[in-house]
């Protein structure tokens, strides 16, 4: 059971991370965190690309979870998901504390292993 669940859990994390690894995916979300919802003609101004581009990048970020689209007629609305960003962010945090842990230890034994003589 649990290593299903960690199958689900990394492949969940594979796209939140692959979403997260375009520049212009990247710029969407900063934009999302911003505040509050954008129609995606507000989201794609800001871009050189294509509209229909645009969507496909949203469509990304919609799959990892990372936003969430409200549709009202015509327009489509977009907001940040914070709890998928948290997720990922998480994650990164129990990594960097892992090494950090791990570099400080390494940091002190090499400290301790250092004698008063090889430092003159």
């Amino acid at each position: 059971m649990t290593i299903i669940n960690r199958m689900v859990e990394n492949k969940h994390y594979d796209k939140v991370f692959h979403a997260l690894a375009d520049g212009t995916r990247r710029q969407i979300v900063a934009a999302l965190a911003a505040g509050g919802e954008h129609s995606v003609s507000t989201l794609s101004a800001p871009h050189t690309i294509s509209l229909a581009a645009i969507s496909k990048h949203l469509r990304v970020l919609e799959g990892a979870g990372l936003v969430q689209r409200r549709v009202a007629g015509r327009q489509h609305f977009l907001r940040l998901n914070p709890t998928t960003l948290a997720l990922a962010q998480d994650w990164l945090s129990f990594h960097l504390n892992f090494w950090n842990e791990r570099l400080n230890a390494l940091e002190r034994l090499l400290e301790a292993s250092v004698s008063p003589q090889e430092e003159s």
